[in-house]
């Protein structure tokens, strides 16, 4: 069976790592093709990469749900990749922890009970524990003083560049991941393939992965054929500060801003979420400006950091649920879309689901929610 699979990022990279596992294709013969337009603002490449989703204010049910689950799937995800011989590549995860701050101790009640009532049967939340701001300051220095904490054990961080790379490098060397930008071919309400330039190549199906872009990738389809996805631009800054940051927990005050450490004396602080953006990749004075306030509003020793960079991703956006199917009218087509800002959590595990249904498995996650 010839599968292509239209785009790189975390869900595009997944959908091609399972489709080489054993236990998704049951022995079948796929042959995969990836597809690769490297947009710039592409989401998996300006992600922060927190693994926390249990102490979320705003997600709730479906949404939730797939959220837990994708942040439950990183254990076995990443001793299956540890488990691969050849393996050179760092995987850029860590399970670090994870300290919810706030000024206000009803704000850490709350997201205690959030987090023990979601962590019932989940081993991979770890402990949960309430910790003085002297003991949260040892473990990241740079939080200001008087603020008392929430510890998550199990949180951890992700590069989701080095994952998706790794996810990939999985996959047979006579698997290619081709550059450039696909067009869908059509033939009697059926996908039958793709153009990428002068060359068209035919598939048995076709998966769509595509973020942000997917809308632009149907268009061949006709009018009416559009899913439930818009771009939500984030701009994310990275900084390096005099300190070994590498073992640092995520600092997530209660709100939507956070900081993380990274290896390299790098800490991560954002993010902007700039809905109607358009795909609008620009960095500007008042996105920064709004990132850096709300960090040095809690971790004040970030003054005398020095700005690397700013990275701006474009966060496919569901006003509802994701998109996980196969597209009831058209075909040998699967969607995958509208992860938001879980999108790093969900990623892998919704890459497994779309190589599920690509090949007509009982997905291992309950998906109808999430259907066309």
């Amino acid at each position: 069976m010839q599968i292509v699979v239209i785009g790189g990022g975390i869900v595009g990279a997944s959908i091609a790592y399972h489709l080489n596992r054993p236990e998704i294709t049951g022995g079948a013969d796929v042959d995969v093709l990836v597809i690769d337009r490297a947009h710039r603002g592409q989401a998996t490449l300006a992600g922060a990469g927190i693994v926390c989703p249990w102490p979320s204010i705003t997600a709730t049910g479906a949404y939730l749900d797939l959220y837990l689950a994708g942040a439950g799937y990183y254990p076995t995800l990443i001793a299956e990749l540890a488990a691969e011989e050849y393996r050179q590549r760092s995987i850029g995860y860590r399970r670090v922890g994870a300290l919810v701050v706030s000024d206000h101790e009803e704000d850490l009640d709350a997201a205690q009970e959030r987090t023990l009532r979601r962590a019932a049967g989940r081993p991979e939340v770890g402990a949960v524990t309430r910790i003085t701001n002297r003991e949260a300051r040892s473990q990241f220095p740079l939080l200001r003083p008087g603020v008392d904490a929430l510890r998550i054990e199990g949180a951890a961080r992700v590069d989701g560049r080095l994952l998706a790379h790794a996810m990939l490098d999985a996959t047979p060397e006579d698997w290619l991941v081709r550059p450039g930008l696909a067009e869908l071919t059509v033939d009697d309400n059926r996908v039958t393939g793709v153009r990428v330039g002068d060359e068209t190549i035919e598939a048995d199906q076709v998966v769509v992965a595509g973020g942000a872009w997917t809308n632009e990738l149907l268009e061949p389809l006709g009018p009416g054929m559009s899913v439930d996805v818009e771009p939500q631009k984030g701009q994310i800054l990275h900084l390096r500060v005099d300190a070994d940051t590498s073992t640092w927990p995520v600092l997530m005050p209660v709100g939507l801003q956070y900081l993380l450490g990274f290896e390299d004396s790098r800490v991560v602080v954002g993010a902007t979420r700039e809905t109607d953006s358009g795909f609008d990749t620009r960095v500007t004075a008042g996105g920064q400006a709004q990132v850096l306030e709300a960090a040095l509003a809690i971790a004040p020793g970030l003054a005398d950091a020095e700005i690397i960079e700013t990275r701006v991703g474009l966060r496919p956006l569901a006003s509802g649920l994701p998109t996980l199917s196969r597209h009831p009218e058209v075909g040998g087509l699967v969607i995958g879309t509208g992860l938001g800002a879980g999108g790093l959590t969900m990623g892998p595990l919704c890459g497994r689901l779309l190589a599920e249904i690509t090949l007509d498995r009982q997905p291992s996650f309950d998906v109808s929610a999430y259907r066309l």
